[in-house]
């Protein structure tokens, strides 16, 4: 029998800009939609179903910026999800979640990450701002060091690299891009007391200037295949230098309204050893 040889294709590169050229719609029936000759994509939802998209390409590594506006008015029930992801039950993900809420209270920003399909770590914010008025910049930072959420440049979140003290983390499944918005209103707003208003319908969410300065992968490969390409690559070895941590305190200090590394009901036991090493 011929043995069978796999070749993977790596390469770190920048995309930016052109929905058409970077992403797919998956699902919606219509309800989703690339204008502007691929600079804006807008998803919405009615009664009847949600949208979505998802990257024609997957990443092992990268620093993702999307511009968003969120759905405007009573959001109520709505989520606009906005997150990397591999596929298969032990997989990893890194989660942004905009959950909706009544006309004038503000959206809670809902984070996770799932390393070997379990997650279970989520954090959440209230925006300094008003995310449904303008478009502003949700970026994650995915290297081998860390995982760092921002919003408008300000890192909200850290997620450290703890391998070696036997803490799972996000390094060999590469990960798609995928975005949606649908109806969860059974929980997003006040645990699902409060219900989407249909009336309001359709809800729509618009998204612009996606950039990715990324490794890219056709079949799979390994984190140090990536770490070999990463010539001109800062992104590949950046970290929180004393500002950013600076102002990653002051977010969580300020807007930060939950965290599973302080639910002492949740883990009557204790914390997961993340919340605990510093």
């Amino acid at each position: 029998m011929k043995n069978i040889v796999v070749f993977f294709f790596l390469f770190c590169a920048a995309f930016a800009g052109n929905f058409n050229q970077n992403f797919d719609i998956t699902w919606g029936d219509g309800r989703a939609k690339i204008l502007n000759n691929g600079q804006l994509l807008t998803l919405s939802l009615d009664k009847t179903s949600g949208s979505g998209f998802k990257s024609k390409n997957k990443y092992l590594f990268g620093k993702i910026d999307m511009q968003l506006k969120l759905v405007p008015g009573n959001s109520a029930g709505t989520v606009t999800a906005y997150y990397l992801s591999s596929i298969g039950s032990s997989h990893d993900e890194i989660d942004f979640e905009f959950l909706g809420n009544l006309s004038g209270d503000p959206y809670i920003l809902h984070t996770n990450v799932f390393t070997e399909g379990k997650g279970n770590r989520e954090e959440q914010f209230y925006l300094w701002f008003d995310p449904t008025k303008d478009f502003h910049t949700y970026s994650v930072l995915w290297n081998p060091i860390s995982i760092i959420f921002s919003v408008d440049g300000t890192p909200i979140r850290q997620f450290k690299n703890l391998e070696s003290k036997g803490v799972p983390y996000p390094k060999s499944q590469p990960m798609w891009i995928f975005s949606s918005l649908w109806d969860a209103d059974d929980w997003a707003t006040r645990g699902g007391l409060v219900k989407t208003d249909w009336s309001q319908a359709p809800f729509t969410a618009s998204y612009k200037n996606f950039n990715a300065q990324a490794c890219t992968i056709s079949q799979g490969s390994s984190s140090d295949a990536c770490s070999k390409n990463s010539s001109g690559n800062s992104w590949l070895t950046e970290s929180l230098d004393s500002s950013g941590q600076e102002r990653i305190k002051w977010v969580q200090k300020n807007y930060m309204i939950y965290s599973y590394c302080t639910d002492n009901k949740r883990f009557p036991q204790g914390f997961p050893p993340e919340c605990t090493i510093p």
